[in-house]
């Protein structure tokens, strides 16, 4: 049976799990104007926040208009209502993208909030458990619905393309942030071991990581009650409530105050050419990756991110190397292995081969 393919800059049909964010609505612009197709889901509890789903209310009316260049806008965008924490609902809307467009090419899990908060803040009270729960829900589990949703789908194409939009969180992280890097983690993990499940049936899948402000300043933000024990006075870790807190303030209309008794939630409201800025590098990262016929398997966005995670793997590197001793004292068999490992780090040390290691008193 003859397949067709769209390649990488034919038309191509994306699946966005969440089409409300500032990043989503760039960069659905940008798919429309290069002629793509585009699902666009709308999850309800944010469809009904004005302020969240302004920009997007704005991009619909820009698709209905007669503006030249927008002409044919509204006929290659489809937008479904749907709660992605429900298997039966993100079932519903791939089928329903299918039945549209016929094909999915890419998928992009978009879906994100942060929740900022210690591990003990978030231990307070059953409403700061819950927290913890409602961090999973958004991050992971909706997400790995839309992707089990859609597997059926690529499999039966031969073809297909799922990207996971995610932060430098998935590689480091944040104090203040434990659940947010947790969840992060957690989709990561998954979509590494999806990978090579896939990857017989030409499904490809990519993790792309911008920094953390990307996400956490185009979503919901909640806030749980402070402990005074992490206030920044009594605690050295960088505060990342401080940070989040200061850029919200600079808007009167999400400026909030400290609460030790409260859940606090906001959408930060960034003026346009801020946000334009904000989301740039990482809007043209997705669209110059997706579909792509050799993708890569992490896409790490802009210099400094990558500097953050250089910076963390070396230090991991360095670690492995100043503990090999335990690492290889508990290998039963000599190896090529071992005795490289050891004379890997007394090389580093500048000491002589064969000396330092379990290795070298074996052999004495």
């Amino acid at each position: 049976m003859n397949r067709v393919v769209a390649t990488h800059n034919s038309p191509r049909t994306w699946f966005l799990t969440s089409s409300l964010t500032p990043l989503a609505v760039r960069l659905i612009r940008q798919l429309l104007t290069h002629g793509d197709y585009v699902v666009a889901c709308l999850p309800p509890h944010e469809i009904e926040h004005d302020d969240r789903s302004a920009e997007f209310r704005e991009l619909v009316n820009e698709c209905k208009s007669n503006r030249k260049d927008r002409e044919g806008w509204k006929d290659r965008i489809r937008t479904i209502r749907c709660d992605g924490r429900v298997m039966g609902q993100c079932s519903a809307a791939v089928a329903e993208a299918k039945h549209v467009f016929t094909r999915i090419d890419i998928l992009l899990c978009c879906t994100s909030e942060a929740v900022v908060g210690t591990v003990e803040e978030l231990s307070t009270s059953p409403a700061t458990q819950n927290l913890v729960r409602d961090q999973f829900e958004t991050i992971f589990f909706s997400q790995v619905n839309f992707i089990k949703a859609s597997l059926p789908t690529f499999r039966a194409q031969h073809t297909g393309h799922i990207m996971i939009l995610t932060s430098i969180g998935g590689h480091i992280g944040t104090p203040g942030m434990p659940i947010y890097t947790a969840a992060t983690w957690a989709l990561e993990g998954f979509c590494d071991s999806l990978a090579y499940e896939v990857a017989p049936f030409n499904i490809k899948v990519t993790i792309v990581q911008p920094h953390k402000e990307i996400q956490s300043l185009t979503n919901k933000i909640v806030f749980a009650p402070s402990l005074a024990h992490y206030d920044s006075e009594n605690n050295p870790a960088p505060s990342v409530r401080d940070m989040l807190t200061n850029v919200l303030n600079l808007n009167p209309e999400t400026a909030l105050e400290p609460s030790e008794t409260e859940i606090i939630q906001r959408y930060p409201k960034l003026p346009p050419s801020s946000m334009d800025r904000l989301v740039g590098e990482t809007v043209y990262a997705l669209t110059a990756i997706g579909g792509h016929e050799n993708p890569p398997a992490r896409h790490i966005v802009g210099f400094e991110g990558a500097e953050a995670v250089k910076e963390k793997l070396k230090t991991v590197t360095e670690e492995l190397e100043d503990f090999v001793e335990a690492s290889v004292a508990v290998d039963i068999f000599e190896s090529e292995l071992k005795n490289e490992a050891t004379q890997g780090k007394a090389k580093a040390e500048g000491k002589p081969e064969g000396t330092g290691g379990p290795s070298s008193v074996a052999s004495t």
